[in-house]
């Protein structure tokens, strides 16, 4: 027997063990009952906690002392850009080493067009859900706004930058004038585009190619442990970016729009427990639990606003919960595209507050037109910070019958639902790899059962069960 308090050290077993139901001894028969050991760390070394604390605080500052919480803008975009500068190369080589592991080009066709599926399927309950709430709640009856009285001015900046790229100029600008304008800029589907060619062609070469895969598997493990390093900033780039935005809009910019926020809050929370909720049913997980297991990184979100912060560590996760590393490489990326869930909710939501606001009433018919035109224009964003609000300028662009300056109504509180936009987001793409993972059968059951349950060893692993 192994008395308790002895070190782990000093006595090995072919099974490990884990939660001992007895705390005094262990017998063979706790040993066969029990999984891997779990190492615990006090509540005040958790990232998510001090990701909290530094969020409260932040609020604090900036309510109290807004001219000084402004000045702490700095701390909340030197995180993201710590972060944005490994985003680029962990894509390039999660996605090549993933494609040139699958020596098949058809199953990553395959892949791809499974999950532009999803994306779609999933983009259309999104908008449809903003569409229904908003014409339930209408929280833009009783504005009365003349739009006459607008002033368009702190708009026009959103608006040049709408109308400045059309559906062509999108899909050429998926392709890079040079591999190094793609990771200088951090354009993530131009490098995916690069990254699948250069997966595809150590995938033809086979064996020959080894070396090079090898060598960029490396690279993507050091690439892994400077965003462990880079996390662990998270709770300052929280704390700056939270600060700013209380000091900047002040909580009082919130009353007079508070249905508005209230409604799309609401909307976004009924759209990941119903809807994700039962595509994770369907596929045999708990989006509960699966919220819980990224708590970490929604949080790093909810601070900075911007979803790619905490793209890496999601990818890490997911491949952790079992996902294949190819199915992760193409969808996630691809995901923060084309399948911004929160974001679709927001343009038809924000859409028709305006008009409401303003006492113009859309037709059926222009309301399917809305519907069609935001399927398209969503695509354009990406999950950085005012990317929601340039594509509803485009949005509004197509739609004339709602007058462009309408967007100043929502302008002060467009921070706030950023907030809300980005962790939608993270949630729908983390849902999304998982679905397609097993619709491929290549989640490792086994390993989501355990990281959903948070049954992981001491190296962090997900444990067997």
């Amino acid at each position: 027997m192994l008395r308790h308090g002895s070190r782990a050290g000093e006595w090995r077993s072919p099974l490990t063990f884990a939660r001992v139901r007895d705390a005094d001894t262990l017998t063979p028969f706790t040993l066969l009952e029990s999984g891997p050991i779990v190492k615990k760390k006090p509540f005040y070394k958790v990232l998510y906690v001090q990701v909290i604390f530094a969020i409260i605080v932040g609020v604090i500052l900036g309510h109290y002392y807004p001219s000084l919480a402004v000045d702490m803008k700095p701390l909340g975009d030197g995180f993201i850009k710590l972060i944005k500068m490994v985003i680029g190369p962990i894509i390039f080589c999660t996605v090549v080493t993933g494609i040139a592991g699958m020596q098949d080009m058809k199953k990553v066709g395959r892949v791809g067009g499974k999950a532009l599926l999803y994306f779609e399927i999933v983009s259309t309950f999104a908008l449809v859900l903003g569409l229904a709430a908003t014409h339930l709640l209408r929280p833009g009856a009783g504005f009365n706004i003349d739009p006459a009285t607008l002033n368009g001015k702190e708009v026009a900046s959103y608006a040049a930058k709408a109308h400045g790229q059309s559906t062509v100029d999108f899909l050429m600008h998926i392709i890079p004038n040079t591999m190094f304008d793609a990771f200088g800029q951090g354009e993530i589907l131009q490098i995916l585009l690069i990254a699948l060619l250069f997966g595809s062609v150590l995938a033809h070469l086979g064996d020959r190619g080894k070396v090079v895969t090898d060598f960029i598997e490396g690279i993507s493990r050091v690439l892994f442990g400077i965003v462990h390093i880079i996390t662990k900033l998270a709770p300052i780039g929280a704390f700056g970016a939270m600060a700013f935005t209380i000091g900047k809009y002040g909580v009082g910019s919130l009353v007079p729009l508070l249905k508005l926020i209230g409604t799309f809050y609401l909307t976004s929370a009924v759209f990941v427990v119903v809807v994700l909720g039962a595509v994770a049913r369907y596929n045999g997980f708990s989006i509960l639990r699966f919220v819980a297991y990224i708590k970490e990184e929604m949080l790093i979100v909810l601070g900075t606003s911007s979803s790619e912060a905490a793209l890496p560590q999601l990818m890490e996760k997911l491949e952790k919960a079992g996902c294949a590393r190819s199915v992760v490489g193409l969808v996630v990326p691809t995901g923060y595209s084309f399948n911004l869930d929160g974001t679709n909710i927001y343009m038809t939501m924000a859409v028709l507050f305006i008009a409401q606001a303003t006492n113009i009433e859309l037709t059926w018919m222009q309301q399917l037109t809305l519907l069609a035109v935001a399927m398209l224009t969503s695509k354009g964003a990406s999950g950085v910070t005012g990317a929601g609000f340039i594509t509803l300028a485009a949005t509004l662009a197509v739609v004339p019958t709602i007058p462009l300056t309408g967007m100043v109504l929502i302008l002060g509180i467009d921070r706030f639902m950023s907030e809300c936009r980005a962790l939608t987001n993270i949630v729908g793409n983390g849902v999304a790899t998982i679905v397609v993972s097993a619709w491929e059968k290549e989640l490792d059951r086994n390993k989501l059962r355990a990281a959903l349950n948070g049954e992981t060893t001491v190296d962090g692993s997900p444990a067997k069960v």
